[in-house]
């Protein structure tokens, strides 16, 4: 059976919200790069909206998935089993959580990388590494790690023990908020206005086609293009010359307070359940020295 980062991810049921309305190309980027990338902007890590108070972030997630792995460790050895634990994921790493929420907003990124997301750092190169290796595990290892089925074994005595009888963390609820209050403030007149000041910026700089700019096939290549390049950092220069990524965030922030209003329980209740997970993977962590 394959013991993927997805699997693994089922297990711990953690769903990584992903709002990012941008549209640059997905695909593998620790090789296309040979030179670390820049430090995120300061407007990407002061970007915060409201309903980002009940999301699970990145450093969270890993934080949770390294305390199940040193539980798991523990089992696995108790068995007379090896578990290599995986890598840490350095703090600087981690992305800010809204870094591409409004598109490409930082202009040395752009410069580089045009549309194209930022490499994977280092830490984050040797913790996917780790997990691909799993899927070569001998049979006998992933049948105490995962049971017959992917859903026992070391695995679930591991999250039994973390999550000590509190169901796991779900966000369904927050999804499907932050999906809709994206929507939502794109449509308001005053986000309206802004992308048409954003619009005619672009034309200005020569780039005509201008709404389509960071969509469609053309950037879907193994690397940014000068064309890419050139359209994205225009793209940067022209939000910030409008405004726009502050005039959007206002107006979700205004509509995501009226929904966290509106859905008060269930967004509580996914939080206390979130924050107790949270709570004990420190713990674990903190314990075992890390």
């Amino acid at each position: 059976m394959s013991l993927s980062r997805s699997r693994a991810a089922a297990v711990l049921a953690l769903l990584l919200a992903a709002t990012a309305c941008t549209a640059a190309p997905e695909g593998p980027t620790s090789d296309r790069h040979s030179t670390a990338p820049p430090p995120f902007s300061r407007q990407a890590r002061q970007l915060e909206l409201p309903l980002d108070a009940y999301a699970s972030n990145d450093d969270n997630i890993h934080a949770i998935e390294d305390a199940q792995d040193i539980l798991m460790r523990r089992c696995m050895n108790r068995l007379g089993k090896e578990w290599k634990v995986l890598p840490r994921v350095s703090a600087r790493d981690i992305e800010p959580q809204n870094l591409r929420r409004y598109g490409v907003i930082e202009p040395e990124a752009a410069r580089r990388y045009g549309y194209h997301p930022r490499p994977e750092p280092e830490s984050m190169v040797r913790r996917n590494r780790a997990w691909d290796e799993r899927e070569g595990l001998p049979a006998d290892v992933q049948r105490a790690a995962y049971g017959r089925d992917g859903q026992g074994g070391c695995s679930k005595a591991a999250r039994d023990q973390l999550g000590g009888g509190t169901a796991q963390p779900e966000y369904h609820a927050f999804n499907q908020l932050t999906s809709a209050s994206l929507e939502a403030a794109r449509r308001t007149p005053e986000v309206r206005s802004a992308k048409r000041k954003w619009s005619a910026c672009m034309v200005r700089k020569g780039f005509r086609d201008a709404l389509a700019a960071g969509a469609g096939k053309r950037w879907q290549t193994a690397g940014p293009t000068p064309a890419e390049r050139e359209t994205a950092g225009a793209d940067v220069a022209c939000k910030q010359e409008t405004d726009l990524v502050a005039v959007w965030a206002s107006a979700e922030t205004r509509i995501q307070r009226r929904l966290i209003r509106q859905h008060a329980k269930e967004l509580r209740e996914a939080k206390a359940r979130h924050d107790h997970w949270l709570a004990a993977a420190r713990r674990v962590l903190n314990r075992a020295g890390g």
